[in-house]
């Protein structure tokens, strides 16, 4: 394909260094600090080895390009718009504004060509090694000995130093080492700034050498020069590992006065020096958002070479999988992530008369899953044996060898969710991650982001509560199920028994606009008899009527979730003589999403005598209890003893919610 020579790349790196800086001024907030500094780079890379198309924007072997340092939007929509994806000039003067494609930060649900939503630092790295594992996976399960790969694309994130800074990007880089993900190439904007001052303040890492201690191969480049960033890049293509491209930039580059100071990160460079950047650049100073018809015709030649380039990739594909039906049976399942209509009545059944863990249900289920389903894929940090989610039929992920199912993540709970991410936004697999519910915590970021980006992840929750026992207070979760419960578009699901278990994996993986966490029982619990009650699909609904001593409108209700479940039964079986009603309610989230016919027949508005039962923060439930009902739960730390006996001193037993049942009714 045509290269572009460095004076063709300068052109269109100042091009883009006007324009981002007019976006930033146009909004009079936001980062021009990146753009500036990093435009050269951006340009070589986009110009000469990013292989993207913006009128084939899924593009199945496109690269992927991730902007971690997500502050630095402005110069990403500028490519875009340059790249000829649907994000106009217009929508550049747009910039930060109420209803636009071009939010303050990149949005993967918002703007065409936006891969992954990016902001809080070190997420994009760790997407980038998800999608680097993505498109292993891929080769791996398409590609044939002696045939063009139909997957052979690079991954290539662009991140500063505080991006590696955080703590995310040692969990992340290091797991990238250890499976060499040749395909994976971060562009590091190292111009030694950060918004306190030189980042020398806080940060003396020896960079290079830590990236070489976790395999990685680093190149070293001036990343304001064209040629010398494209040198590094055709290097960092051929490598047989992860590569860092350390590129000396100064940001803003080109602002007379502000150019290497931590002024220039993030604020406009106002009317003045915007025009003394100009004039330096070789732009019309008093124009805004120039965009020439000679940097066009550049954009627009690359942008009719990747066209053709897509055309005949699909191509190649349609051919090869038109000669393998095997191969293209599967490449469809991947495509649609379909649950086959028969795989419900597949799954296996459990025997009323044993108790079991649901972290040890959902064990038997997922293997099942996975055999009906082989988009899902999935690992633990470092907990599978205790959570019970490895993929007995299924090899692990290693390096060369992508053919598996399971994921060693290692100890690495936020790299781990954030690196599910990527392999989500990369859009073949449906992957799981499994840890203890007490540690959701070091999750979190990660999942507020792909709520916000509207990501499928599954989250598997086990040791849900106090039951953990003699862990103590550090491993018994308390708040956590309210914290996933407060944040927007997460739906938890906390089965009562085995056979809710498997319903809210079908609920989980059916969901296909934001996560979900299933929250598991340490302890075997009892398995709620489906012959006497109602089927345990109504998990999907969120909340269900699981019994009722009575016809008609109930007298009080008992809510519960999980394990308190089993209490609330008991202690309503024991008033047989009161029409008391137990509902089992595994998810808020869903049951807030279905019909208010449905959510009052299930909480009559008439019944105001509700007690919630659940082994967790009480905070919330009034929304579901009214300002007349109870809740019995726990708004302290554990304790270090066994599980039977935390339950008395907590008073977690069926002859409490007797009794809390009894002075509710009165």
């Amino acid at each position: 394909m045509h290269a572009f020579d460095p004076a063709e790349i300068l052109r269109a790196a100042n091009v883009l260094r006007g324009l981002a800086a007019d976006e930033v001024q146009a909004a009079n907030s936001g980062h021009p600090g990146l753009p500036l500094g990093m435009a050269a780079a951006a340009a070589t890379l986009w110009m000469n080895h990013l292989r993207v198309s913006g009128r084939d924007p899924k593009w199945h072997d496109r690269d992927r390009f991730v902007l971690s340092g997500g502050h630095g939007s402005a110069l990403l929509y500028a490519l875009l718009h340059e790249a000829g994806f649907p994000v106009s000039l217009d929508d550049l003067r747009q910039f930060r504004q109420w209803g636009s494609i071009t939010p303050g930060h990149p949005e993967r649900t918002r703007t065409v060509g936006v891969e992954v939503t990016t902001g809080p630092l070190g997420q994009g790295l760790a997407n980038g090694v998800g999608m680097a594992i993505s498109e292993a996976m891929m080769e791996a399960r398409f590609n044939r000995p002696g045939e063009k790969p139909l997957f052979d694309h690079h991954v290539y994130v662009m991140c500063g130093d505080g991006d590696l800074e955080e703590g995310i990007s040692h969990e992340a880089a290091s797991l990238a080492g250890r499976l060499r993900l040749a395909k994976l190439v971060v562009l590091y904007d190292s111009n030694k700034i950060s918004i306190e001052g030189d980042v020398g303040l806080a940060f003396a890492d020896d960079t290079p050498a830590r990236f070489k201690a976790y395999g990685w191969r680093v190149l070293d480049c001036d990343g304001l020069d064209p040629a010398s960033v494209d040198k590094a890049l055709r290097k960092a293509k051929r490598s047989d590992r992860p590569t860092l491209v350390v590129c000396r930039t100064v940001i803003g580059f080109g602002s007379p006065n502000r150019a290497g100071t931590a002024k220039v990160h993030g604020e406009p460079l106002g009317e003045e020096e915007l025009r003394l950047a100009k004039e330096k650049l070789g732009l019309p100073p008093d124009q805004s958002f120039f965009d020439p018809e000679d940097v066009r015709a550049l954009w627009e030649r690359r942008a009719a070479e990747m066209h053709r380039a897509a055309l005949r990739s699909a191509r190649a594909l349609r051919k090869a999988l038109d000669a393998d039906p095997e191969r293209a049976a599967l490449f469809e399942a991947l495509s649609r992530k379909e649950i086959p209509a028969d795989l419900p009545g597949r799954l296996p059944a459990f025997d009323p008369a044993k108790p079991v863990a649901t972290r040890a249900a959902s064990g038997k289920v997922l293997q099942t899953l996975a055999a009906g389903l082989p988009w899902l894929v999935g690992g633990s940090a470092d907990l599978a044996p205790s959570n019970k989610t490895w993929l007995d039929a299924y090899p692990a992920l290693a390096p060369g060898d992508f053919s598996g199912r399971n994921i060693h993540y290692g100890v690495r709970e936020l790299g781990m969710a954030a690196i599910q991410n990527g392999i989500l936004a990369d859009g073949w697999f449906v992957p799981y991650t499994a840890t203890f519910a007490v540690f959701a915590d070091y999750m979190k970021p990660a999942l507020r982001v792909a709520a916000i980006s509207e990501l499928p992840a599954v989250h598997v929750l086990t040791h849900d509560s106090y039951a953990v026992g003699e862990d103590g207070a550090t491993h018994e979760p308390v708040e956590q199920l309210a914290a996933l419960r407060a944040t927007p578009n997460v739906a938890e699901l906390r089965p009562a028994d085995a056979t809710e278990t498997a319903a809210a994996w079908l609920a989980a993986l059916a969901r296909r606009t934001g996560p979900s966490a299933i929250l598991l029982s340490r302890q075997n619990l009892p398995i709620l008899d489906r012959s006497q009650l109602p089927p345990a699909s109504l998990v999907a609904k969120g909340a269900y009527t699981l019994w009722q001593n009575g016809a008609g409108a109930p007298e009080a209700i008992l809510l519960a979730s999980g394990s308190e479940v089993h209490l609330a039964l008991e202690a309503a079986k024991a008033r047989p003589d009161r029409n008391v009603r137990v509902v089992s309610f595994p998810s808020w989230e869903l049951f807030a999403e279905q019909p208010q016919d449905y959510r009052d027949d299930v909480l009559p508005p008439s019944c105001t005598r509700r007690l919630a039962v659940e082994a967790g923060a009480t905070m919330g439930w009034e929304r579901w209890t009214g300002a007349g009902g109870r809740v019995l739960g726990l708004d302290r730390f554990g304790e270090s003893a066994p599980a039977k006996v935390l339950a008395e001193k907590f008073g977690f037993t069926a002859a409490r919610v007797l009794a809390e049942l009894d002075a509710l009714l009165g």
